[in-house]
């Protein structure tokens, strides 16, 4: 397997880069068809962060973690790729074979499209936080940005997301491969493209393009 490791905020450390290898080559002996791990440590506000990430096909695997101990992160992230990988194994070998046998990869190259997740730091209203408990409440739709509006945000973060043609058990389980709340695909079955998310309940939910209702329609269906 091949193997990145990047260091940021901090020096690099043999000792680091051999157990990450370690712990990455132990799990690479579970899967059929292993390809390239990245793996990313950093030291953000006193806290180790670990963020490994690995192909297998044209399924990824992903762990995360922090803690006050780059190791322990590293065992930390390497126990979530486990436990999925143990969850999935046998489903995994199943649709690589499935791969071999209709080219899928091929396909997936082909279709695959991108999209962009942002995160923004929105200022608080004082008025609303000291009326309204934090659990109550509710996102405040976005509007349009202004020259004004400029400077009363930032992004945070910016993350790239590939956009994959698959059916929605698929969905499922690479978003908890990849130990995510929320994932982005294309559906082969509606042709549209699709936002599936962990529900607090811990059952899914799917979110679905559709056309709007057209105004005569819905005049007509209001008599």
């Amino acid at each position: 397997m091949q193997m990145n490791i990047t260091f940021r905020q901090f020096g690099a450390s043999d000792s680091l880069k051999e157990y990450a290898r370690e712990k990455v080559d132990r799990v690479n002996r579970l899967l059929d068809r292993a390809g390239e791990a990245h793996v990313v440590l950093s030291l953000e506000r006193h806290l180790h962060h670990a963020d490994i990430t690995i192909h297998s096909g044209s399924w990824i695997l992903r762990g995360r973690e922090k803690s006050e101990d780059m190791y322990a992160s590293i065992d930390l992230a390497m126990d979530k790729i486990e436990r999925q990988l143990r969850r999935y194994k046998d489903k995994l070998k199943t649709h690589h074979g499935r791969e071999r046998v209709h080219h899928r990869q091929d396909l997936m190259s082909q279709l695959a499209r991108g999209v962009r997740h942002a995160v923004f730091d929105m200022p608080e209203d004082p008025e609303t936080a000291t009326a309204t408990p934090p659990q109550a409440q509710a996102p405040a739709p976005a509007a349009p940005e202004t020259a004004g509006d400029a400077s009363t945000h930032r992004v945070l973060r910016t993350t790239h997301l590939t956009v994959k043609p698959m059916r929605v058990d698929e969905a499922v389980m690479q978003m908890n491969l990849m130990n995510n709340d929320f994932y982005v695909f294309h559906s082969v079955e509606t042709d549209s493209m699709c936002v599936l998310y962990r529900r607090k309940d811990g059952q899914y939910g799917l979110i679905e393009p559709h056309e709007p209702t057209a105004p005569v329609a819905a005049a007509a269906g209001a008599r």
